[in-house]
Parts: structure tokens; sequence; C-alpha cells
């Protein structure tokens, strides 16, 4: 197997054997559109899923389409500012983690940012690497926050969904010697559906479960999520045991269907 490198030639770091990676997804809002595009290719090739804004305005419309993993924001942008779309982030109940990006001599009112739940603030012209290291930091902190948040709302022992056994407090799953790492929302979405098995859980309840904000009707950010999902825990992710569409209504986990 050929060994995977970045632009410079330095190798990325193996995945261990059977192990299948979560890609973190990240809303990236820049009205500059040469700066959105290095920056998009950037997170890219350092395997993040960028999904790039040229507004404040575009900026609220993908997070409602998308319910991304993280949030970059330009201050200064047309339409919406970055305070505006994280103002409304926060109205929305989420507490996805958000970064402020400023120019350099830019004047910000940081306590503005702090009090609207910023995560951090990073001065252009700064280093790709120093970029993704601050996304990956805030990130790792914001899961551990998350995580200790869930611990009485997730389970704490692993559980079985059929062949699937479930490690919450690791984020992984295993089918025999096939690992699969999970995000925190995919325990949740897992786990829910475990807690209710037989049951049909709506969209709403799934999506303020997994995501801790609001369902947006018009979104299919849940059910992309579950279609991702599907295509690495499924045995046959076109035929799904685990996680079987309810239509109009959600989804539901029906037990023991290959018993008999």
């Amino acid at each position: 197997m050929p060994k995977l490198v970045d632009a410079k030639g330095n190798q990325f770091a193996e995945q261990p054997k059977g192990m299948q990676a979560v890609k973190m997804t990240v809303l990236l809002a820049e009205d500059d559109p040469i700066t959105r595009r290095g920056l998009t290719e950037v997170l890219r090739k350092e395997g993040l899923i960028a999904i790039p804004a040229a507004d404040g305005r575009q900026a609220w419309d993908l997070f409602q389409q998308h319910a991304p993993d993280f949030v970059c924001l330009d201050v200064m942008m047309p339409g919406l500012s970055g305070y505006d779309v994280c103002r409304k982030i926060r109205l929305a109940g989420s507490q996805v983690p958000v970064i402020f990006i400023t120019a350099k001599g830019e004047e910000v009112d940081k306590v503005v940012g702090l009090e609207l739940g910023a995560d951090d603030y990073i001065v252009k012209p700064f280093g790709v690497k120093e970029m993704v290291a601050r996304i990956r930091a805030v990130a790792r902190r914001c899961l551990k926050e998350q995580s200790a948040e869930s611990e009485n709302s997730l389970p704490q022992v692993e559980f079985a969904m059929d062949d699937l056994v479930v490690f919450p407090t690791e984020l992984r799953a295993r089918r025999g010697e096939q690992v699969y790492d999970l995000s925190l929302r995919e325990v949740r979405i897992l786990s829910l559906l475990f807690r209710s098995a037989g049951q049909v859980v709506d969209r709403r309840t799934l999506m303020n479960y997994a995501w801790n904000q609001e369902y947006f009707p018009n979104s299919r950010t849940l059910d992309q999520h579950v279609s991702q999902l599907r295509k690495r825990i499924e045995v046959d992710s076109k035929n799904p045991r685990l996680i079987q569409t309810v239509h109009g209504v959600g989804y539901r986990f029906q037990p023991g269907l290959d018993e008999g």
C-alpha cells in the first residue's frame, strides 16, 4: 500500500490496522477569495472536511444545512459579521467550537467575542500549521468538555447492537476484528437508538440529543450523518439492520433481526 504524504512530502501518521477514522467537518467563513481558497485547500489536505462560505449569510445557511463540528469565522464580513453569525449559532442552542479570524491591526472587541462563546482568536497573517494546530487543540478541549458533560447521559459500559459492540467511553465500536472510530455524535445516535430499541426515534429528538441544538426541519444533516455512519458500521449499508429508516418520521434499531 502506498504511503500517504502531504504537499511537502511529509508522511501522515498511519491509522491502526482495522481502524476507520472520523473526519471533522469545519465551516470556514472568509470573504477574501484568495484566503478562503487557500485555507480550504489546506484543511482538506490535513484530512478535514472543509465547507467554505464567502460571507456571513452564506455561513449561517451552511451551518443550518451541515451542522459542522467546528466553525472558523472572519470577524469583518459583509452582510452578517462573524459576531452576528456566532450570535445566531449560540441562539440556536449550539455549543460548536468557534474560532474568530481577524486581520493584523484590525480593531476587534475580544470581550464581545468571548461573551458570545468564542473559543479562540487567530490573527492574519498566520501560518498554515498554526491554523490547523489551533483547530485541533480547541476541538480536543471541547470534546473533553462535551464528554464530561455527557457522562450522565451516555452509557458508561459497552452495549451490543446485534453483532456490533459499542464502547461509549472510548468513542469506538467493534465487530469481530474490525474497529470503528466514532465521534461523540455518532455514539449519541447509537446509544439513543439502543436505549429505544424497537421504537421509532423521530428526527427532532435525535438531532437535539446528538447535536445538542434545535432541529432545523429543512436540514439534511442528520440523514447525511446516518448515511455515512451506515457505510462504516453496517454489514450492508443498502440493507441496514442497525439503523432502519422509518420514512417521514425518523430511525429505529430493531434488535435480533437475523434470529430465527
